[in-house]
């Protein structure tokens, strides 16, 4: 019981977490598990979360563990899509944006770190996005891969690929953090360190650089 009462109490450098995940539970029961054993990691590390809003499939049990366990929770979701997305009954905080880039913008500025569970398309470009802004130095907030069963493998191997063909410098390989289960991804986040690279443009969260990131017309030069 002591060593509950201690793990319970673990301190962590962060306040709040964002998880992106899949709106399905996928077909094997080892990722359901990941994300409710993800919620209680987090609780156990006294670390909010932030995440997009759904109820259903993976979505829905990292909130309802991280809720369960006394933390809060912040669902943001964009208006055009909470009647199809948000779909039983939700648990924490709901905030509601106009649109997919302002709540990804949002999630973002909430968070002190990002998790990435098996997911889809959504997940996907979720989590490429904030390693393109960790790249491009908007952030220093480490980004994980919760590799449960090796389901990331086949993008850590493009990743490995695109730097040793030259579209991605070796030292952005180092903004992802991997591992098999919650407590090794979340020690390894605590632990992470930005690289400093005098070369890349510092920007700000501000809307217009987002804005810019997101498609719009850009200076800045990036690998692709």
């Amino acid at each position: 019981m002591e060593d509950q009462v201690h793990k319970r109490s673990t301190s962590s450098r962060f306040r709040r977490v964002c998880v992106f995940c899949g709106s399905s539970t996928g077909k094997k029961p080892s990722y359901q598990l990941a994300a409710i054993q993800l919620g209680h990691e987090l609780v156990e590390r006294n670390i909010d979360l932030v995440y997009g809003g759904g109820s259903v499939g993976l979505m829905g049990l990292v909130s309802r563990a991280v809720y369960s366990g006394g933390r809060h929770v912040l669902g943001v979701v964009p208006r055009t899509i909470m009647p199809r997305e948000i779909i039983g009954e939700t648990v924490g905080e709901i905030k509601s944006v106009s649109g997919m880039h302002q709540r990804k913008a949002e999630m973002a500025k909430q968070a002190d770190a990002f998790i990435a569970l098996p997911g889809g398309y959504g997940t996907l470009e979720e989590l490429l996005e904030v390693i393109t802004w960790a790249q491009l130095g908007i952030h220093d907030k480490p980004v994980g891969l919760l590799n449960v069963d090796g389901y990331y493998n086949s993008l850590l191997s493009f990743i490995d690929k695109a730097v040793d063909e030259g579209f991605i410098m070796p030292s952005a390989r180092h903004i992802i953090v991997s591992a098999q289960t919650a407590h090794e991804l979340l020690s390894k986040l605590e632990e992470y360190e930005a690289m400093e690279d005098g070369a890349e443009q510092k920007l700000s969260w501000g809307m217009d650089q987002l804005q810019q990131i997101n498609g719009h017309s850009s200076n800045l030069e990036i690998s692709r």
